[in-house]
């Protein structure tokens, strides 16, 4: 009986010269034989390697990728959790204070009520037992404790009793919450433009999802209680009442334009502020003229420094958290936030006063 060689298998053949891929040519970025690096070698003249230099050379690359990656996530870990212990303090802290502030008006209420009750049995005591003459001479002691109970009554502070939920704000929270938000979700939501909303200065798409502004008031539309009939408004068909919620907008051939979202009772007539996007308490929105860029709802509006014009808008819906997010999706980076208690269903809304912009999916 033979005995069978424990060897190790022999590596893959040169197909061209039936030789061991023994070399490495740099110029090809392939490994190749003795023959190819040869005289009539189709690798003659080339910078080649040993093979088994380019694999620990491989090797050395990836363990250092690896440290690299180790290296980033444990700074971002630690990162994460040092955030965490400030935030959980500020909670905490802010906690305390609210808790303060309810046993400091339990003692201010207990004292008033106090007060109110010596008032009370004083000026019962002076109706039981006066007459009508030294009821008249009293008038004016009358009108003071009177005066004296109702300004008992006036609110302390009540402000203060409230959990001021800002301590929880984080631009470093909502940036990493955006990024996995952005990477775990399917995909985006399939926004299409409600044709009945649109206004007669814009052009709507066939696949309804691009609005192109014009000058000239259509007079093809057919009028609506549905459609904007003065500014270069549009609504999209599906609203949102629950959950998260994101989409994108191409907004790079525009120089006016918005987008944000707008309740459905939005006023769809008229040129006033009613129906005009940001303007009114009904619609929240971010907007470009020309290169100032800001954010607006109910006739406040926010200036907004970006470092350069988006060519792309996405739009970010927490109606779990009622937040409103704005972010560049090339980058991730987070433009603008807005915390909010929305009070019904929202709708994608658009205006373009320039050129065209187009809902992406």
């Amino acid at each position: 009986m033979s005995a069978e060689s424990s060897g190790p298998e022999p590596g893959p053949l040169c197909p061209e010269h039936g030789q061991a891929l023994s070399w490495f040519c740099c110029s090809e970025r392939r490994p190749v034989c003795a023959a190819c690096t040869g005289l009539g070698g189709r690798c003659r003249g080339h910078r080649v390697r040993r093979a088994e230099e380019r694999a620990e050379e491989l090797r050395s690359t990836a363990s250092a990728a690896r440290e690299l990656v180790i290296q980033r996530l444990g700074l971002v870990r630690s990162l994460c959790e040092s955030e965490e212990q400030r935030l959980l303090e500020r909670v905490h802290g802010e906690e305390e204070r609210a808790h303060q502030s309810i046993l400091t008006q339990r003692v201010h209420w207990t004292e008033a009520l106090q007060k109110l009750d010596t008032i009370r049995t004083s000026l019962v005591d002076m109706l039981t037992h006066l007459d009508d003459l030294q009821l008249i001479q009293k008038e004016q002691e009358i009108f003071e404790r009177t005066e004296e109970a109702e300004g008992i009554l006036d609110p302390q502070e009540s402000d203060k009793l409230n959990f001021n939920e800002k301590c929880i704000r984080s631009s470093l929270l909502t940036q990493l919450w955006v990024t996995a938000v952005l990477g775990s979700l399917s995909g985006t939501e399939d926004v299409r433009i409600d044709e009945r909303t649109v206004s007669p200065f814009l052009q709507l798409s066939d696949d309804r999802r691009t609005l192109t502004f014009n000058a000239k008031k259509s007079k093809s539309c057919a009028d609506g209680p549905e459609r904007f009939d003065h500014w270069p408004n549009a609504l999209a068909a599906t609203s949102f009442q629950a959950g998260l919620h994101t989409w994108m907008v191409n907004v790079q051939n525009s120089c006016a334009y918005k987008v944000g979202v707008a309740l459905g009772q939005l006023p769809r007539k008229g040129s006033g502020n009613d129906s005009r996007l940001g303007h009114n308490a009904f619609s929240w929105v971010f907007s470009r003229y020309d290169q100032e860029f800001r954010f607006s709802h109910a006739g406040q509006h926010e200036s907004l420094a970006l470092l350069r014009c988006p060519a792309q808008l996405g739009v970010l819906l927490d109606l779990q958290a009622q937040e409103l997010l704005f972010y560049e999706p090339a980058s991730g980076t987070v433009l603008h936030t807005h915390h909010a208690p929305f009070s019904g269903p929202l709708f994608p809304v658009f205006a373009v006063a320039d050129q065209t912009i187009s809902i992406i999916r």
